[in-house]
């Protein structure tokens, strides 16, 4: 609507072609929207779960779900720039976490696969000897 008002006044002749373009391009941009100030704390959470996390090595359970939630808060702490190391750190620490809490879980299944050919194995070589 506002464009076919302009249109009819430029045919009109009533506004010239500079006029029509100075005034929008002087018009006020709305201001970028602002965050409520959570930043700060989702960086400290972040990090506070990224080194709760590291526990995942002696209980798993609790380590991949403290991950997770690290860096989730810590990707989003990071549009503050003052608080963007502290949220970094506890990304970092929350994957370190993640990672710890596999290697139970990963030794468990290899010991599930492997141990009755182990065991066969060792009997074997124990019946073997004399």
């Amino acid at each position: 609507m506002l464009y076919l008002i302009d249109f009819r006044a430029i045919m009109n002749r009533r506004v010239s072609m500079e006029e029509l373009m100075n005034d929008q391009m002087n018009t006020p941009v709305s201001p970028v929207p602002t965050s409520g100030g959570n930043e700060q704390t989702m960086a400290i959470i972040s990090l506070v779960a990224g080194v709760i996390s590291l526990c995942g090595l002696v209980v798993p359970i609790i380590g991949v779900p403290l991950g997770i939630v690290g860096i989730v808060l810590g990707y989003f702490g990071r549009r503050a720039a003052a608080w963007k190391t502290y949220a970094t750190i506890g990304m970092a620490l929350s994957g370190a976490g993640i990672l710890l809490s596999c290697v139970p879980v990963g030794l468990i299944a290899v010991m599930r696969l492997l141990g009755p050919k182990v065991g066969t194995t060792f009997s074997t070589i124990s019946s073997s000897l004399p």
